[in-house]
């Protein structure tokens, strides 16, 4: 089946503020979604349910956390496609792919392409809760690192070239006095521009600012 650009585009385009998990249940089946719901929703979690991948792509919104339950075999468009045209989009939310009809082939390609887990129906409504918790607790953590990192870029484009040049030589092992020599400065001046670059970066130490300096991708 061929995705259109409108359709991904969609999906980078929209923007929101939630952070309250959502469990998007994907699946043309009122039972299946049911079913999934009442489990989500004990959890504590929002529930989206969804007859098709197309009402999915309209109704997800780049900044939503939580995870997708989604089903394999559906008319228009598959899970499967919908799963690699989000991977293709950049979108990070987990899958947790279900199938009534699942095969080898199918469990390696969604696997292959990225999915969290893979369950066959029937399931076990106790093992779909573990893995809801599991695939919400790691789109946290990822949602997590990437704000933490977000901040350290900005933090990083925040500073002068004075402060860059410091940066640079400490990188490079050099002690304040050999950077005082090598940039032709006072000592004391080195001191109060490593000190500047501490705070703007936030690290309590060299080794931490080390340390997140080399995090940078």
């Amino acid at each position: 089946m061929t995705v259109s650009f409108l359709e991904t585009d969609h999906i980078r385009a929209v923007s929101g503020m939630s952070e309250t998990p959502i469990v998007f249940i994907v699946d043309d089946d009122p039972a299946v979604q049911r079913a999934v719901a009442i489990v989500a929703r004990s959890l504590g979690y929002a529930v989206r349910t969804l007859s098709s991948a197309e009402d999915f792509l309209y109704a997800f919104q780049e900044s939503d956390a939580g995870c997708l339950v989604l089903d394999v075999r559906m008319p228009t468009m598959t899970g499967l496609e919908l799963q690699k045209m989000l991977k293709s989009a950049g979108v990070t939310l987990p899958v947790i792919m279900i199938s009534g009809h699942a095969d080898v082939r199918m469990a390696v390609e969604a696997m292959s392409s990225g999915a969290f887990t893979f369950l066959e129906k029937p399931f076990r409504m106790n093992e779909l809760t573990e893995k809801i918790n599991q695939a919400v607790e790691k789109n946290r953590a990822e949602r997590q690192r990437d704000r933490e990192l977000t901040d350290l870029q900005t933090r990083m484009a925040s500073l002068t070239r004075r402060e860059r040049e410091v940066l640079d030589l400490l990188l490079q092992g050099k002690t304040n006095k050999e950077m005082a020599e090598q940039l032709g400065l006072s000592l004391r001046a080195v001191e109060d521009r490593r000190a500047r670059l501490m705070k703007r970066m936030g690290a309590a130490s060299t080794v931490e600012l080390v340390s997140l300096v080399k995090s940078l991708p």
